[in-house]
C-alpha cells in the first residue's frame, strides 16, 4: 500500500465503489437543489431580487472555502471522522434552509451548505486510496460518475418536487438523506489514519507549495478551469435560451431538457479505464474537442426550430461527456503524485476549477444579456479552444 495511507486500509470491494458514488451524488446535489429554485426562494422570503444571485453565490463560495480549509484536513485528520464531521454541517445547514423565514437566514445556510457539500471531495481520494494502481483510474471514475449524476439530477429533481409541493419539501427530504447517508458511512466507512504530522498552519503554507511545484496539477487544474467554465456558461444560458421567445419551453421541459445531460455522466468511468491503460493524452484531447464541438452544433439549424432543439439537447450531452471525462483524467493523474498529500492536491484542483465554473456563470449571464445566445456561445467555444492550445504545449 502506498506509504501515506494506513498500513491495514482495505483493497476496495465493488459494493464500496458503488456506495462511495452514490454518497458523492447525494452530497454534491445539495449545492444544486437551490439553482432553479431563486425565483420561488426569493418571492417567499422577500429578497430583493437584484440579490437573488446571492442564493447561487454564496453556496458556492462556502463550497471553494471548504474546499481550501477543509478537504486539506485529509492529509492530517483521520478520514472518516472528517467525513462524517463536515456532512454534520451540511445537514444542520439544510435544515436551517427548510425552516429559514428571513433573506439573511437563508443565505447562511446557503453558505454552510456549500462548506458541508466538501465532504464529497474528502471521498474521492478515500476511494483512490483503496485502490491498487492498476484500477485506480476506474474507481475514480465510477466514484466521480455518481458525483456527475449527482450534479446533473439535483436541479430537474428539486424543480419537479416544488411543483407538486414546495421549495422547503426539497430541503427537508435532503436532510433525512444525508442522516440516513451519514448512519449508512459511519458503520461502512474503514478508518484511513494519514501518517502527516504537520500543524494545520504548515499544512495550509504547504499547498502553496505544492501548486507552484506540481507542473502537472497546475496544468490539470488550468484545463478543467476552461472546461467548467464552459460547463458553468452552458447550463446557466441555455435556460434562459429555451424559455425566451425562440423556444418558450415551460420550466418542466427545461427540467426534462436537463435531465438529458445526465447521460454525459457515462464519460467518467470510461476516461478513468483509458488513464489505467496510459491513455490520458489522447483521451485529454477528444474530451477537449468534445466541449468546444458542441458549442458549434448549437448553430447548424434556425433557432426555435425542433431541429434546433434536437441539437440543443445533443450537444448538452456531448459537453457532458468532454467535461466528465475530463475531470476523471485529471484526478487520476494528480492522485498518482502521491498517497501523503493526496487530499491538498485535490483541494488546490477542485478550488481552482470551481472558480473557473464561478467565472463561467457569471460571463454566460452578462454574455446572454448583452448579445444573446450567440455571444455566449461565442465564450464558451472559445474556452476548450484556449485549453486545446495550451495543452498542446505539454
Amino acid at each position: 500500500m502506498s506509504n501515506g495511507a494506513h498500513h491495514s486500509m482495505p483493497m476496495i470491494r465493488t459494493w464500496m465503489t458503488f456506495l462511495l458514488a452514490v454518497s458523492c451524488g447525494l452530497i454534491v446535489a445539495n449545492l444544486y437543489y437551490a439553482q432553479p429554485l431563486v425565483g420561488p426562494i426569493s418571492q417567499a422570503l422577500g429578497l430583493d431580487p437584484k440579490a437573488s444571485g446571492l442564493i447561487v453565490t454564496l453556496t458556492q463560495i462556502g463550497y471553494g472555502i471548504g474546499l481550501l480549509l477543509i478537504v486539506p484536513l485529509g492529509d492530517l485528520i483521520e478520514n472518516r471522522k472528517l467525513i462524517l464531521g463536515t456532512m454534520v454541517i451540511g445537514t444542520v445547514a439544510l435544515v436551517s434552509a427548510a425552516t429559514a423565514s428571513t433573506p439573511l437566514l437563508f443565505l447562511a445556510s446557503a453558505f454552510c451548505i456549500g462548506v458541508g457539500s466538501v465532504a464529497v471531495q474528502i471521498l474521492v481520494p478515500l476511494a483512490a486510496h483503496m485502490a491498487p494502481e492498476a484500477i485506480r483510474g476506474r474507481v475514480v471514475g465510477n466514484v466521480m460518475s455518481g458525483l456527475m449524476m449527482g450534479i446533473m439530477l439535483a436541479r430537474p429533481v428539486a424543480g419537479f418536487i416544488t411543483q407538486i409541493s414546495s421549495w422547503h419539501v426539497v430541503f427537508y427530504v435532503s436532510t433525512v438523506i444525508m442522516v440516513l447517508l451519514a448512519l449508512v458511512l459511519s458503520r461502512a466507512l474503514p478508518q484511513r489514519v494519514p501518517v502527516a504530522r504537520l500543524h494545520y498552519v504548515d499544512l495550509l503554507k504547504s499547498m502553496w507549495h505544492l501548486a507552484l511545484h506540481t507542473p502537472p496539477l497546475r496544468r490539470r487544474a488550468i484545463y478543467h478551469a476552461c472546461l467548467f467554465a464552459s460547463f458553468s456558461m452552458f447550463w446557466t444560458t441555455t435556460p434562459l435560451l429555451l424559455a425566451g421567445p425562440e423556444f418558450h419551453l415551460s420550466q418542466a421541459s427545461i427540467a426534462l431538457f436537463a435531465l438529458a445531460g445526465v447521460a454525459g455522466a457515462v464519460a467518467s468511468p470510461i476516461a478513468g479505464r483509458l488513464a489505467d491503460k496510459g491513455w490520458t493524452r489522447p483521451a485529454t484531447c477528444v474530451a477537449m474537442l468534445c466541449v468546444a464541438v458542441a458549442f458549434l452544433m448549437t448553430h447548424i439549424a434556425p433557432y426555435g426550430s425542433p431541429w434546433a432543439l434536437g441539437l440543443l439537447v445533443v450537444a448538452a450531452i456531448v459537453l457532458d461527456f468532454g467535461v466528465s471525462g475530463n475531470l476523471t483524467l485529471g484526478q487520476r493523474t494528480i492522485f498518482a503524485l502521491g498517497a501523503e498529500h493526496r487530499s491538498r492536491l485535490n483541494g488546490i484542483y477542485m478550488a481552482t476549477f470551481f472558480m473557473g465554473g464561478a467565472v463561467g456563470s457569471a460571463v454566460g449571464a452578462w454574455a446572454y444579456a448583452y448579445g444573446g445566445w450567440w455571444l455566449a456561445s461565442c465564450f464558451g467555444f472559445s474556452l476548450p479552444i484556449i485549453a486545446l492550445i495550451y495543452f498542446a504545449t505539454e
